[in-house]
């Protein structure tokens, strides 16, 4: 059985994709990595890719077509698409459910990985566990608040459909799974985008336009077997893996959940924009929680080109930076 690690990247990620494979490369070893095109933007990419022998960048130019016709003709119709203030033009330009696209690739078995996050640990576990089930999770959505978890559970109460003891275990990100290829063909996609456009099922989507959403659809409607690390019955598989919200130990630039010292997956930096590591990597000072960890792994094999020194933005920069902001929003409004 080939096995591998799957992520979604582009150059604009350039620096957290450099740290995610120097992390996979010190803590799991020489295991094939595959990297979806996030967009065209790739020439660091393919750089990297060329000077590391077992990472590739993902092909199937039908399978990425197939991905973006699926999420774009559903989202559509999705009732935040007539609700948004902000352009569907604007929206459609996001391809993260190409991360979807793992279930066409080449590996039997795989691990999925945002470019965003530090491993920390073997997924030696993860594969085994995929010998009994065909989704492997290691995060808390299901205990988030029932409005905002990825499918909408008073309206599947209402309608008598589901229960929440129901839909609760089977919630999930998708920023971190295992799982197998073939599990959605083009032949359930043409099924499922029928049931959630003609018959309305969109509707169970919490938020419009969001990949973690659609892909809890899907696991859900195929009611293939399910197991989440932090509803194991095992307390040392339940673990935090955010950085920014999350307490954890360094042991040797190996992070362990504070309490009890377990070993994590992996570090996710969610919620921090792409740009701040692009900023700290230049030597500016961010506030990143973990950024130090982050350094070690992004300028492990370039230790010469690793900040020593870093710098304040100036008052002109940041206002410079805050107009940016503000105007980009109002292209999001009008565009």
């Amino acid at each position: 059985m080939k096995i591998g690690i799957y992520t979604l990247g582009n150059d604009a990620v350039y620096d957290q994709l450099v740290a995610l494979l120097n992390s996979i490369e010190v803590n799991i070893g020489d295991i094939p990595v595959c990297i979806i095109p996030y967009n065209e933007q790739l020439d660091l990419v393919k750089q990297e890719v060329n000077s590391r022998a077992n990472v590739t960048i993902f092909d199937n130019s039908e399978s990425i077509q197939r991905w973006e016709k699926f999420a774009n003709e559903v989202w559509a119709v999705h009732p935040g698409a007539k609700a948004s203030k902000i352009s569907l033009n604007w929206w459609s330009s996001g391809h993260l459910q190409r991360k979807l696209c793992a279930f066409d690739g080449d590996f039997d078995a795989f691990v999925f990985c945002d470019a965003d996050s530090l491993v920390m640990k073997s997924f030696d576990g993860i594969f085994e566990k995929l010998n009994t089930y065909s989704f492997v999770f290691d995060d808390w959505i299901h205990s988030k608040n029932r409005i905002k978890v990825p499918l909408n559970v008073p309206l599947l109460e209402q309608a008598n459909l589901f229960t929440e003891q129901q839909i609760r275990p089977r919630l999930h990100c998708s920023d971190f799974f295992g799982s197998k290829r073939g599990l959605f063909t083009a032949e359930d996609l043409t099924k499922y985008k029928k049931l959630l456009i003609e018959q309305r099922e969109v509707e169970w989507l919490t938020a419009w336009w969001d990949d973690a959403h659609l892909f809890n659809y899907l696991t859900f409607k195929s009611n293939l077997p399910l197991f989440n690390y932090t509803l194991s019955e095992n307390a040392e598989d339940r673990t935090g893996n955010c950085a920014i919200a999350d307490s954890f130990v360094n042991i040797n630039n190996v992070l362990y959940n504070e309490q009890g010292l377990k070993p994590i997956h992996r570090l996710h930096y969610m919620n921090y924009p792409t740009i701040d590591f692009t900023r700290l990597c230049s030597g500016e000072n961010v506030d990143i929680r973990y950024k130090e960890e982050f350094l070690h792994y992004r300028f492990l094999k370039q230790p010469e080109s690793r900040p020593q020194n870093f710098y304040s933005p100036s008052l002109s920069e940041k206002f410079s930076r805050l107009y940016k902001k503000a105007t980009k929003k109002v292209r999001m409004l009008v565009s």
